[in-house]
């Protein structure tokens, strides 16, 4: 059925109070397909299918809608069941909401939190954007060393219905410090009366408050693990990371890479909440600058004026040239920058990634030249001139091979995101050293 005829059937249902029949429809979709239709009803019909709503299930809604939208349904509901949906959402979920209304806003949702969950919300918002400490939910089901497996299991049956995961339990010091991890199946395989002592791993995979979310993914990418914990520097436990806000997070650095790589600055909200004017301006600058950086090829072509006039033939190929050199940058810099994201390269390697990218340079450079002389040939022009092409062509892609090589690594190594070297970047920097190396090559064999 389509997107399209359930909003239909769900408006008429509203219209005409037929609840029975929404709850039907209500028991047959997951949190997300109702956070979905939600967003797409009129704002009377949202507060009211929030109100039929079971709060556990209200609490996930209300995670997969906007901050804005969040606010506006928790501020018109009475505020014992606010504090109740608020209380049942993820931590992470609430600081999200809470950073990004007004204070005035936080503040009024604030109240409705206990004193020992606020805080704990409060330390978490004091953490910056796009680190381990942002991202971490306070939901995770904790533990004493001294505990047995039966009181731990206990325990887990008393909490676990709060907790993001019930996967690992951790294990936690008397100062809030992380001693160690236990997971479920280990609980549930030892013997009752085992001590946690007895089975606990203390050799834990952790991560600091200020560590960058996307090192933090690749962490848990490696490790191959649902969850991990969050410590401040004197090892202080301040919550965990699940392995689906971190797919979230490989998201959202995929999407930047790609609107950094296509030449633009990247958009902080979906494409539909962008209006012209915000496109313009994160579009503007790169186009300006990349423009400005593009005109120095009609510097270097009104250089070598008395070149082309003596062979008018070479102006035939200086756009396929310069489109070869800009593509061949463009294939290795998308390559490279997705392998330093994932940490399949180092700084470390940047010798062997020139070698290996002027090798295949090599190669792409002798069949880009044998196709060029062949067009040559196709076109009827002098052989002489062929021959120039050709090898121009040979020299052009091995030098944008390496100098896309080169430039991710360098900017790799100063902290400075390398997909800002993004494909109409290489692109303007080849087309003009291309032609220098064109015309250069065009005097020395040619005579002119």
């Amino acid at each position: 059925m389509s997107d399209e005829k359930v909003l239909d059937e769900w408006k008429s249902m509203l219209a005409q109070q037929n609840i029975e029949l929404l709850y039907e429809h209500i028991s047959h979709l997951q949190p997300y397909d109702l956070a979905e239709i939600i967003k797409n009803l009129e704002y009377d019909d949202q507060m009211q299918c929030m109100s039929l709503i079971p709060l556990p299930l209200g609490a996930e809604i209300l995670e997969y809608l906007d901050p804005e939208l969040q606010y506006k349904i928790l501020a018109r509901t009475d505020d014992q069941r606010a504090a109740s949906l608020l209380n049942k959402m993820s931590s992470d979920a609430v600081v999200d909401m809470l950073l990004a209304v007004h204070p005035h806003q936080a503040n009024k949702l604030m109240d409705f939190l206990p004193d020992d969950y606020r805080k704990k919300i409060s330390t978490l918002m004091t953490f910056p954007p796009d680190t381990a400490g942002s991202l971490a939910t306070v939901n995770y089901i904790g533990s004493r060393i001294t505990w047995t497996v039966d009181q731990t299991l206990h325990h887990v049956r008393k909490v676990g219905h709060e907790a993001e995961i019930v996967s690992y339990v951790y294990v936690i010091g008397a100062h809030g410090e992380l001693v160690g991890v236990v997971s479920l199946k280990e609980i549930i395989l030892a013997p009752p009366g085992t001590k946690l002592a007895d089975i606990v791993t203390d050799d834990v995979i952790s991560v600091p408050v200020d560590m960058d979310q996307q090192e933090v993914a690749s962490i848990l990418s490696n490790y191959d693990l649902v969850a991990i914990p969050v410590v401040t520097r004197e090892n202080r436990m301040i919550g965990i990371i699940t392995v689906d806000d971190l797919i979230d997070v490989i998201h959202e650095e995929a999407t930047e890479d790609f609107q950094k790589m296509g030449g633009s600055q990247p958009l902080m909200e979906p494409y539909f909440k962008n209006s012209v004017w915000g496109l313009f301006k994160k579009r503007i600058g790169w186009l300006l600058i990349l423009f400005i950086a593009e005109a120095y090829t009609g510097t270097i072509l009104r250089h070598y004026e008395d070149t082309l006039s003596e062979q008018i033939a070479l102006s035939f190929f200086i756009p396929l040239l310069i489109g070869t050199g800009g593509n061949t940058g463009s294939q290795t810099v998308t390559t490279l920058v997705r392998a330093l994201a994932v940490g399949e390269v180092r700084f470390k390697d940047i010798y062997k990634v020139i070698g290996k990218e002027v090798s295949t340079g090599v190669l792409l450079g002798v069949s880009m030249g044998v196709i060029a002389l062949l067009r040559a040939a196709l076109l009827g022009v002098d052989l002489h001139i062929g021959a120039v092409v050709a090898i121009t062509a040979l020299f052009i892609v091995i030098w944008a091979s390496m100098v896309a090589a080169i430039l991710p690594m360098i900017l790799h190594k100063l902290r400075v995101d390398p997909a800002v070297v993004s494909g109409p970047f290489i692109t303007t920097l080849v087309d003009g050293t291309g032609l220098i190396i064109y015309f250069t090559m065009a005097k020395l064999l040619l005579h002119l």
